[in-house]
């Protein structure tokens, strides 16, 4: 979802983009990636690739989350530093964050307390290739930056009612109940935590603001500044879809972190705010899950 969308971004820039597909590199292997880079003499990396999921995959598949998401990064910063790469931009997640940070959540909140529990170990990951962009600026001089995108949203999201993400778990979700005309749909959890949703379009827009207007050890945190709640999330796509009918709520499930926003203050005094209404957004990713998954 990330790495399509900065793509299409890009597509607007005087550059010529380069992607690599996994049949071409294997990310896990140091010496496919070191070749791969050197044979295409790349200027500037936008590192989106990750092994992602939501609450339910970050809480069962601790060690493909933390294992796969440190080689990644390692492989490809090392490789960055090793061919001359010009400017490197690291992809975290606002999960690095101990889970009772004070909201919102300012970028001087990392590692000042404990983690979440049902992500801790892909938050470890992000926290490592943050410090390994700050290392390699320090020691060697490189041009590596990071931000970190809260929960993300849009075209190209990983539909897996399982091991996906919230939105795309209910998009998938309130559609079939839409078709079955079912009268009920489970959230799992209580629907009270809070959360901060970006669109993808904009994720990608902003990182190329910073990739073409920053350079600074500090990360940056990119968002919208504002949460709402599960239910209301919820409530919001089930108008999008189209579905009418009563929500029913699995406790059994966890909430995770109580409440998680950005405070995106240093972002937005460098210049860029986020451009996209929220409905709007979730438009767009439902008609996307329309033409490209659900109708296929």
């Amino acid at each position: 979802m990330a790495g399509s969308a900065i793509v299409r971004r890009l597509a607007g820039e005087n550059c010529e983009i380069i992607t690599a597909s996994r049949d071409e590199v294997d990310l896990l292997s140091q010496s496919a990636v070191n070749d791969w880079m050197a044979s295409h003499k790349i200027d500037a990396v936008f590192l989106a690739a990750a092994t992602v999921g939501g609450i339910q995959a970050n809480n069962t598949r601790p060690a493909e989350f933390l294992y796969e998401n440190l080689v990644i990064e390692t492989n490809v910063i090392h490789a960055a530093y090793k061919t001359g790469v010009k400017k490197l931009l690291f992809l975290g997640s606002s999960c690095i964050y101990p889970r009772m940070a004070e909201q919102p959540i300012k970028e001087e909140s990392l590692l000042t307390g404990a983690l979440e529990p049902t992500n801790e170990w892909y938050a470890i990951a992000k926290i490592a290739g943050i410090k390994l962009c700050q290392a390699y600026r320090r020691q060697y001089g490189c041009d590596f930056v990071s931000v970190m995108p809260t929960n993300l949203f849009g075209p190209g999201d990983r539909y897996d009612a399982e091991g996906g993400h919230v939105v795309a778990a209910m998009i998938m979700k309130m559609h079939a109940a839409k078709q079955a005309h079912a009268p009920t749909v489970e959230i799992w959890g209580t629907g009270t935590p809070k959360r901060e949703f970006l669109f993808s379009e904009d994720l990608a827009d902003a990182c190329v603001f910073v990739m073409k207007n920053y350079s600074d050890e500090a990360f940056l945190n990119v968002g919208t500044g504002t949460d709402i709640t599960i239910l209301e999330l919820a409530q919001t796509v089930a108008k999008i879809v189209g579905w009418q009918g009563e929500f029913t709520f699995n406790t059994s499930k966890p909430d995770g972190t109580p409440r998680k926003v950005m405070d995106v203050g240093r972002l937005r005094a460098a210049g860029w705010s986020a451009p996209t209404e929220f409905e709007n957004g979730m438009q767009q990713a439902y008609d996307w899950y329309v033409d490209n998954i659900a109708n296929k």
